[in-house]
């Protein structure tokens, strides 16, 4: 019996700003994305990704500006380098309202955030979309976003982790345990919604973290959303083996990718958890059309319009390295700061077989970011992408656009029937909610090996908010 091949998942990769990963084609004559602070932009594009079957939209943040690179914001600012940029969390609600399947991974810093009231926003969005929300948690890395937040100094990487594993710990009580099954009963007759004898005042007291009373919204579909972590740093690894369903890396090469998704595994099975509960995606970006000619010429008409500024703003944010120090020829080696410390490995310590200069690199990023960038027929990128999946050890795609929605429109027209035709893509959606998406029909709630699982029914019998004010409980 031949094996069954292995679905590949789709996510688009987005970002509630003008120019994401592919810097300056928001000036193409294609491109909406100047549109993206309309509602009628959201929608039409998670209609447009609904009909193509993909998972979801995962929407990327940042909450500081890039200005590493000359020491200076204006190249990032004059170029539209994911700066303007909204918060992501207010289009969710209409792009639901008009899909039924389509998942949503959102973005938050937890390191400027509060996990009393950040759990709130996620459990609301999960009831709103019937289930079908994931939390990216990212602990920022840009020293802008602290300065702004009221800090001297960017907080140190592994610190920002080890505050992020106590802010899930708070999430995941309140989620999973302040309130019990069946604490809900809307009782008309009786004029009781709730039942306070179980409902429960977490009292939580930790290093970073004091959340003494019960949350603050009923269980939602998922209870816990979907966690989506983005790190691939020793440290990042260490907590998405611990905490993450789905994994989001940047990488140049599949041989270079299996490194990192065995390790990612090899963490989760360190925590206890199966190899198969962690998603591994990888961001790619996708020229494509009905032949290979019109595929290259669509890429460098699209090359055109790419300015090595807006790609060296970027770059100086995401490696916490200002690119204007080097020569343009000056071969680049790697570099720890406190930024994304997996962003220049691919480039340095893994590049065997290529130096990169200065130039390089930023002529790289370009288009399609630190994503590696498929240009080809549709049988021609279909053929890749397998390779992509099966030899880096990967479950699925975050599809950055290079315009937008005319990237993924493409994507949907010329590459998905292909895939659909050799077994590897959906027919149809499977299930409700974005976790049942992923790991299939049946799974809403999180797996028994998660972290959060241990907070189930962990309040029964425990001071319910029927017997003391929460804040007398802790006191």
């Amino acid at each position: 019996m031949a094996e069954q091949k292995k679905r590949i998942a789709v996510n688009a990769f987005d970002m509630t700003c003008v120019g994401h990963q592919s810097f300056d084609l928001w000036r193409h004559p294609r491109s909406r994305a100047t549109e993206y602070n309309t509602i009628k932009y959201w929608t039409d594009l998670a209609q447009i990704l609904e009909k193509g079957f993909f998972d979801g939209v995962f929407l990327a943040d940042v909450v500081g500006i890039y200005d590493i690179y000359k020491n200076s914001a204006a190249p990032a600012i004059e170029g539209g380098a994911q700066v303007p940029v909204n918060d992501p969390f207010m289009q969710i609600s209409a792009m639901a309202a008009v899909t039924e399947h389509l998942g949503f991974g959102v973005t938050s810093a937890v390191t400027y955030e509060q996990p009393y009231t950040l759990a709130r926003k996620y459990a609301s969005l999960d009831h709103l979309t019937n289930g079908r929300v994931g939390f990216n948690v990212v602990t920022s890395y840009l020293p802008s976003a602290a300065e702004c937040q009221g800090l001297e100094t960017q907080i140190e990487h592994d610190t920002r982790y080890e505050l992020a594993e106590e802010f899930l710990d708070v999430c995941y009580k309140l989620w999973e345990g302040s309130w019990e099954d069946g604490a809900v009963v809307k009782d008309r007759e009786k004029g009781i919604y709730a039942d306070p004898a179980k409902v429960h005042p977490i009292q939580h007291k930790g290093k970073y973290f004091s959340v003494p009373g019960a949350g603050l919204t009923e269980p939602s579909p998922q209870r816990t959303p979907v966690i989506f972590q983005a790190g691939a740093s020793s440290r990042g690894q260490k907590f998405s083996g611990k905490h993450a369903e789905v994994v989001f890396i940047g990488a140049l090469r599949p041989d270079l990718t299996r490194i990192i998704t065995d390790r990612i595994r090899d963490r989760a099975e360190e925590n206890g958890r199966g190899r198969d509960e962690i998603k591994v995606f990888a961001m790619l970006s996708i020229i494509v059309d009905e032949t290979e000619e019109k595929a290259k010429a669509k890429y460098e008409e699209y090359r055109k319009y790419v300015n090595l500024e807006s790609s060296q703003a970027i770059i100086g944010g995401w490696s916490g390295v200002d690119l204007s120090q080097f020569d343009e020829d000056e071969v680049l080696n790697y570099v720890k700061t406190e930024s994304i410390q997996s962003f220049l490995t691919p480039f340095t310590l893994q590049a065997k077989d290529k130096q990169w200069t200065r130039k390089d690199i930023a002529e790289h990023c370009t288009i399609g970011g630190m994503g590696e960038v498929i240009v080809g027929d549709p049988q021609q990128v279909a053929d890749e992408l397998e390779r992509w999946i099966d030899e880096g050890g990967l479950d699925g795609i975050n599809l950055a656009y290079h315009v937008s929605p005319g990237s993924f429109e493409d994507f949907i027209e010329f590459v998905v029937p292909e895939l659909q035709k050799r077994g590897r893509y959906r027919t149809s959606y499977e299930g409700e909610t974005l976790r049942e998406s992923l790991f299939g029909k049946g799974q809403t709630k999180v797996a028994d090996s998660h972290p959060a699982a241990k907070y189930r029914g962990a309040y029964v019998g425990k001071p319910s908010t029927a017997d003391t004010p929460a804040r007398a409980i802790a006191n």
